[in-house]
């Protein structure tokens, strides 16, 4: 039983100076994202928007949830055949840990690996709409500038985007968001 008392004692010691830091519990963020994605020597450029949620672990580990969509339309025109307008979406939801460098100072640079779903549709006009869920993965990282205790300006975020749908994989894709850290 006594060495149960010490064990507790060493560990309260332990994690009291843990409790005095600047570490919000939880962040929120919310802004524009802008995807370049690439396949089999076509590509195509995405706006939308990104937003996630984080939980501190302590000042340095965190679990995010990251959600995103993002969107595109083009306009052909084929001589002969006529007009022709389409349009695509990507949403992802993703999940993962998050490695935080410097919660208490003014810079936060920080680095994620995330897992999860996405879902990708298309339309056309006179073809129809689809669409098909899959795999998601996102890793890379960015930087938050502390505005004050509990608002942060997300400076940038930079991500790899891999996606794979139905046997065929989309792995050329780059994220970069930027908006507003919510800290409480």
């Amino acid at each position: 039983m006594s060495r149960l008392v010490l064990l507790a004692v060493v560990l309260a010691v332990l994690v009291a100076p843990l409790a005095a830091q600047d570490t919000p519990k939880a962040e929120v963020f919310g802004g524009y994202q802008f995807t370049h994605a690439s396949a089999e020597g076509e590509s195509a450029n995405f706006n939308g928007w990104n937003a996630s949620v984080t939980g501190n672990i302590n000042r340095w580990l965190g679990v995010a949830a990251d959600f995103s969509g993002s969107y595109d339309s083009e306009s052909v025109s084929i001589a002969g055949v006529g007009d022709f307008s389409g349009s695509m979406h990507v949403y992802t939801y993703t999940f993962g840990p998050v490695v935080s460098l410097n919660h208490e100072g003014t810079f936060n640079p920080f680095f994620h690996a995330l897992f999860g779903g996405a879902n990708l549709g298309a339309s056309a006009s006179g073809a129809g709409s689809g669409s098909t869920s899959g795999f998601a993965m996102i890793a890379g990282g960015g930087a938050d500038a502390k505005l004050s205790p509990h608002l942060a300006v997300r400076l940038f975020q930079a991500d790899y985007v891999y996606l794979h749908f139905d046997g065929v994989s989309l792995n050329k894709n780059v994220r970069v968001s930027t908006g507003l850290v919510f800290r409480f």
